[in-house]
């Protein structure tokens, strides 16, 4: 029987739609906002890598059921493409994992709960864009599975930021969510 490569850690970092077109209305202005937020993911995962805690990516499929990561990589990494550029920044690593998603939670319809479980995890640490849609319905699916759900702060974006401030709290409040910032966090394994 074959066993799973997943690492045992108590904590995993989930990076949501971070590979992203951004070719929606008001996608390019988003991307330029959110350059700044993905320099911090992208120290957040080369802490998490430092540490050994597994790194997922949690992207959409884009409703290309024969997509795959690679692709989306190398479609999102395309000169002119508004997240170009982060992209290439937070493009992963061969040690990384991810999962495909075709709705706004990372966790339905997909195996990463399964994936999770396989490695013991018990906390979440959340980044992506956008913090008030996709990142904040994992957060709210991750709660509901009882792990402990991390979302720092500055590690995410929305199209407004008055949208992730709200959010944010509303994570604070509701799924009980630690919000401190990536520089405030001990990443432990």
């Amino acid at each position: 029987m074959a066993r799973s490569v997943f690492p045992t850690a108590s904590t995993a970092l989930l990076l949501v739609d971070v590979i992203n077109l951004f070719d929606f209305p008001a996608g390019a202005a988003f991307a330029r906002r959110a350059i700044a937020s993905a320099r911090r993911i992208a120290r957040l995962r080369d802490r998490a890598h430092r540490a050994s805690i597994p790194v997922v990516y949690v992207n959409d499929n884009w409703g290309r059921w024969r997509s795959d990561f690679k692709s989306i990589v190398a479609d999102c990494s395309q000169p002119g493409r508004p997240g170009a550029a982060i992209a290439t920044l937070l493009a992963p690593t061969g040690r990384d994992f991810f999962v495909l998603k075709p709705h706004l939670s990372g966790f339905h319809d997909t195996p990463l709960d399964t994936l999770l479980q396989s490695g013991d995890v018990k906390t979440v640490v959340v980044a992506g864009f956008a913090a008030d849609n996709c990142v904040y319905f994992t957060a709210a699916e991750a709660h509901m599975r009882d792990y402990r759900v991390v979302v720092p702060s500055d590690c995410c974006a929305s199209e407004q930021d008055s949208e992730r401030r709200h959010t944010l709290g509303k994570m604070r409040k509701l799924l009980h969510a630690d919000t401190r910032t990536s520089r405030a966090l001990r990443l432990r394994r």
